[in-house]
């Protein structure tokens, strides 16, 4: 028997019927041949006769095959010629006509086809199964219902091989098939072969896994290149730059000391001239009359009636590197006109120089050196923002608790106020009520803002908040921080050579020159230490040139000379009008005598004391509190608060009731329930009344007002989200699209310093590439490669994409409550990581493809991984932001188990299935697979398609799908990133 003749083993003769099912709808009508044969044993037909018959059959099935089966037939003229295009050899239906005369007999009519693929789809794509029929069923099962067999029509019945509506009696003569033939289980007739029906399942595996290795090779020399060059170009920029740096600020010291000099030569003369001349008046008054002396005569004696002034030297901003000092508000603008990048640091270090020179003029200032500044008219180029507050009280919606109670004061322009007090005074809590960063919380009283009653969030542009933490960037270095800071926040209309003036300023006033180039470093990965990481995080807030600069603990983990240095910096800031408002612990008595004033809170939050420091020790003395010798003031008084010192007066006060006190000196009204404190401070009493009485307290259901306050507190918080505050700044930020440069550039930076990082993720992926690839090796060609792409469903999960945004969250909210854009960040952070997206796929198929070996192209599944991280990318970000680090990897490596599960269920909902992405990835998958086997893999390609309910049209619609997954989920994961705000 030929080797392509169809044994009796049902499973190809299943496969011969699903394959017949692609060459219908194929084959091209055929214009020639009856639609009648003569009975069955007229003399054996021509070839051309024989081949007619069949396709008349192609010809009058083609619409049903069409409708059935469309979903596995892609090219059908392309399909057909690989199939049943036997026009260079017709050699086996010559000699089935010479063997068997009665064939045209044995041929299968369209009816008889229809009805097999009937029974193929019924089945769910199963040839172990047909439909009784006319001629085989349980009475009735003659030898050519056997796989492999074949019998004849009567000699009186004509048959019409297009009929298909009526079977045909084919009970006689059962025969085998002919070769070039196959005769299915459960019908009489026969069904012609495909072209190569005898090729070896394996026959097409090649060994490619060199070509593999090759591609990883070149693209790990790829990235080698990138990550190379890349930083060669950043730290070549980064010597450029060091280089002017260092050669402006060398010229500005050089033009200092020559100023210096310069004035202490003049001040030498001025010396000299005045000792000759009261010497010369000395000798002239004794032989002339006392008397007014007149020009001329002052002029004999040597005494100039003019001095030359610094600006008649001819000592210009060229020759000396810094401009004029004779017009300030002039020189405010100098900046502008400079391009190069020497010349904008000459023009910034010239300025600090002279900054520097100034600072000093002003510790040994005289009466006339007073009247002198007073008299220059410099222009104040930051809004002064004044902060007042009566009766402030802050509650905890949920269980009313109070955390601030009563406080009336204000914070003045060009102070630095201290608030200081025990732990649980509501220090912190006082600083974010006027920063206006609270949440969940209920507060009454009065806050104005320059003498109105404005929300402090209109003026959000131009206040500085540094959190307790140091919340910095830890792979980026000293100076990339600062700069990234100045870029968005300051003025748009800032020129580039003032914002190199207040990056550089605020460096050197911070200590920071020597580590300007050092990475802060993280908690992993060490940096700079803890106390210049401190100042940095101070830096952030100072660059942006803010008119209220609050600080929460800034000093804490400092030493002294630390804290001195920031302390100065402050008094810088403050001097040019600042208003700065910094919570401390125990600073110590030169640190203390630095403030001009302070706020002392005691338990439950309430005011100790309000104003200058100078008064402080003067106030408590009239309480009879001194402060013993030896003991710093600011400690004392805390302990005191505390209670960890008993006071020692002649009327018995005790701490608790110091808050009364100081209520009763300013002559604030003393709220209800502290009436009862009034006795026992009688002698202390003002005009407060006595007469209040404590409110009823309410009792409510704490489960309703848990609810209430977190309803309030959601609602408040969407508030914030969407504020509706009148920007009263009056400063104009840079653009949503320049912020999104300055965070493409600082997150790039950020990539490039994570190489190793990356290294692994792309070396993890690799190694899965080649385990699965192995895998999907060891399977056969019975289901187009779809267990091997499960694995790679399941391999390519979200965890890379975590990264982006789990480990930065309390910097991005540092960010966004400064006013930066939430849209601008996001944008950047996914933008690069495109990069990742283009490339993980290149490394995991450089492993699995050439070690799996599967027929469709590299390019296929290339497009196919691309559009598939794209999408579990987008499925990241949105864990990455909702979730912790733990719970997010846990969900990331989860979910595309679990949904890889549910789209694979052959017997699941569909509907269901659809929604899975994995449905779409794997569809895509096998349909560039399935369009490979042509042929004899027809019935493999229609079975498996029909098995998984897939279409091979349908590749770019899993394309689309894909891609749409990834931009829904990254939309979903922006909307999370500005609703879920962190309290």
């Amino acid at each position: 028997m030929p080797v392509w003749r169809v044994s009796a083993a049902v499973s190809l003769a299943a496969l011969a019927a699903a394959a017949f099912l692609l060459l219908l709808p194929l084959g091209r009508c055929q214009s020639f041949g009856g639609v009648g044969l003569a009975p069955a044993q007229v003399l054996a037909p021509s070839l051309w006769q024989l081949n007619d018959a069949v396709d008349n059959v192609t010809q009058s099935l083609f619409p049903i095959v069409k409708a059935r089966f469309g979903f596995c037939v892609g090219d059908a003229q392309k399909d057909w010629d690989r199939t049943f295009n036997y026009s260079g050899n017709m050699d086996f239906m010559e000699n089935c006509a010479a063997t068997t005369p009665d064939v045209t007999g044995r041929l299968c009519t369209a009816a008889e086809v229809r009805l097999y693929f009937d029974s193929f789809v019924e089945s769910g794509g199963s040839t172990n199964y047909m439909k009784p029929n006319k001629n085989c069923n349980s009475s009735s099962w003659v030898s050519g219902c056997e796989p492999g067999w074949a019998s004849s029509v009567p000699d009186n019945e004509n048959v019409d091989l297009r009929d298909s509506e009526r079977l045909p009696s084919r009970n006689l003569n059962s025969k085998p098939c002919c070769a070039g033939f196959y005769c299915p289980y459960g019908i009489t007739c026969m069904i012609r072969c495909f072209l190569s029906s005898s090729c070896d399942a394996n026959s097409e595996k090649q060994n490619i896994t060199i070509f593999g290795a090759l591609v990883m090779a070149a693209l790990v020399l790829w990235l080698l290149i990138i990550y190379n060059f890349s930083d060669r170009i950043l730290s070549h920029r980064e010597r450029r730059r060091a280089k002017s740096r260092e050669t402006a600020a060398k010229v500005a010291r050089e033009a200092a000391q020559a100023r210096e000099r310069w004035k202490a030569a003049k001040n030498i003369a001025v010396d000299i001239q005045r000792q000759i001349s009261r010497t010369i008046s000395r000798k002239r008054s004794n032989k002339l009359p006392v008397g007014p002396a007149s020009t001329s005569e002052i002029e004999e004696i040597g005494v100039p009636c003019h001095v030359a002034q610094p600006s008649e030297l001819n000592y210009s901003d060229n020759a000396g590197g810094h401009p004029s000092e004779k017009n300030p508000k002039k020189n405010s603008t100098k900046g502008i006109h400079k391009h190069t990048r020497t010349q904008i640091f000459k023009y910034a270090y010239g300025e600090i120089e002279k900054e520097k020179v100034q600072h000093q003029e002003r510790k040994n200032l005289t009466f006339s050196g007073v009247i002198s500044m007073a008299t220059k008219t410099q222009a104040r180029t930051r809004p002064v923002i004044e902060i007042a507050f009566k009766d402030l009280t802050i509650v905890l919606k949920t269980n009313k608790k109070q955390l601030l109670r009563s406080v009336t004061g204000k914070l003045t322009p060009g102070h630095v106020t201290a608030i200081m007090g025990p732990s649980g005074a509501g220090k912190t809590t006082f600083l974010n009520a006027l920063a206006g960063k609270l949440s969940g919380c209920q507060t009454t009283g009065l806050v104005l803002v320059n003498g109105k009653v404005q929300p402090i969030q209109s003026y959000k542009k131009i206040i500085g908040f540094v959190p307790q933490d140091d919340i910095v960037h830890g792979n980026l270095t000293v100076e990339e921080n600062l700069w990234f800071s100045a870029n968005c926040r300051l003025s748009a209309k800032m020129s580039k050579a003032d914002r190199v003036l207040i990056v550089e300023r605020n460096i050197e006033s911070l200590g920071l020159q020597s580590i300007r180039n050092s990475l802060v470093g993280t908690v992993e990965k060490r940096g700079i230490s803890g106390g210049q990481r401190k100042r940095v995080n101070v830096g952030l807030e100072m660059v942006m040139e803010p008119s209220l600069l609050l600080l929460d603990e800034p000093t804490s983990g400092l030493d002294s000379s630390s804290s001195l240095l920031l302390m100065r910096a402050l008094r810088r800031e403050a001097l040019e009008g600042v208003n700065i408002s910094m919570v401390v612990h125990q600073p110590s008595y030169t640190l203390f005598n630095m403030f001009d004033d302070l706020i002392l809170l005691a338990k439950g939050g309430l005011v100790a004391y309000q104003g200058p420091v100078k008064k402080v020790e003067d106030y408590f003395a009239g309480l009879e509190i001194k402060v013993p010798d030896r003991v710093n003031p600011p400690d004392y008084f805390i302990d005191i608060l505390e209670g960890m010192v008993k006071l020692n007066t002649s009327w018995g006060l005790k701490s608790s009731q110091l808050p009364v006190l100081w209520m009763l000196h300013n002559g604030y009204t003393v709220p209800p329930d502290m009436q009862n404190e009034l006795n026992s401070v009688a002698p202390f009493r003002t005009n407060s009344s006595e007469d209040g009485s404590v409110e009823e307290s309410v009792v409510t259901d704490d489960v309703w007002g848990n609810v209430k306050g977190a309803l309030e507190e959601k609602k408040e918080h969407l508030e914030n989200i969407f504020p509706k505050f009148k920007d009263l700044a009056d400063r104009r930020t840079p653009s949503k699209l320049y912020q999104y440069k300055y965070y493409l550039g600082r997150v790039s930076k950020q990539r490039l310093r994570e190489a190793t990082a990356q290294a692994v993720d792309y070396l993890i992926l690799g190694l899965a590439g080649v385990c699965l690839g192995i895998l999907a090796k060891s399977s056969n060609d019975s289901n187009l490669g779809a267990a091997g792409y499960t694995y790679t469903i399941i391999a390519v999960c979200q965890i890379g994409a975590l990264r982006s945004f789990s480990l930065e969250k309390l910097q991005y909210l540092r960010e966004r409550r400064s006013g930066i854009s939430s849209l601008a960040y996001f944008l950047a952070r996914d933008t690069v990581d495109h990069f990742n997206t283009v490339v993980k796929p290149v490394v995991y198929l450089s492993m699995f493809y050439f070690f799996s070996a599967p027929r469709s192209t590299f390019a296929d599944n290339y497009i196919i991984l691309l559009a598939l991280v794209y999408c579990v990318t987008g499925i990241g970000y949105t864990f990455a932001i909702c979730f912790q680090p733990g719970s997010a990897q846990l969900w990331s490596a989860l979910l595309p188990v679990v949904l890889t599960l549910m789209a694979t269920q052959r017997r699941g909902s569909q509907i269901l299935a659809n929604i899975c992405y994995p449905k779409w990835a794997l569809e895509a998958f096998l349909i560039v697979n399935a369009k490979r086997y042509s042929g004899v893999w027809l019935i493999t390609r229609c079975g498996v398609l029909q098995n998984f309910h897939y279409d091979i049209n349908h590749f770019g619609r899993c394309l689309t799908v894909l891609f749409l997954y990834g931009f829904l989920f990254r939309c979903i994961a922006f909307l999370c990133l500005v609703l879920l705000n962190k309290k």
